[in-house]
């Protein structure tokens, strides 16, 4: 029974850190765009770039 007196205010106080993560997170902007970094790779250009290519890689 003595450890519930140790718990309980325990628990209390890592719900609440727990909600104050959350609501931080939120007003933050981390749940906003949930899907554009995924789809960001996908539309990376993959050709070349031909213009920055070493005078030694040439040869």
């Amino acid at each position: 029974m003595e450890s519930l007196y140790l718990l309980i205010p325990i628990s209390l106080i890592l719900v609440g850190l727990l909600a104050w993560i959350l609501y931080w997170s939120v007003k933050a902007g981390q749940f906003d765009d949930l899907e554009g970094p995924g789809e960001a790779i996908l539309m990376d250009d993959d050709t070349p770039n031909t213009k920055n290519v070493s005078k030694h890689s040439e040869k």
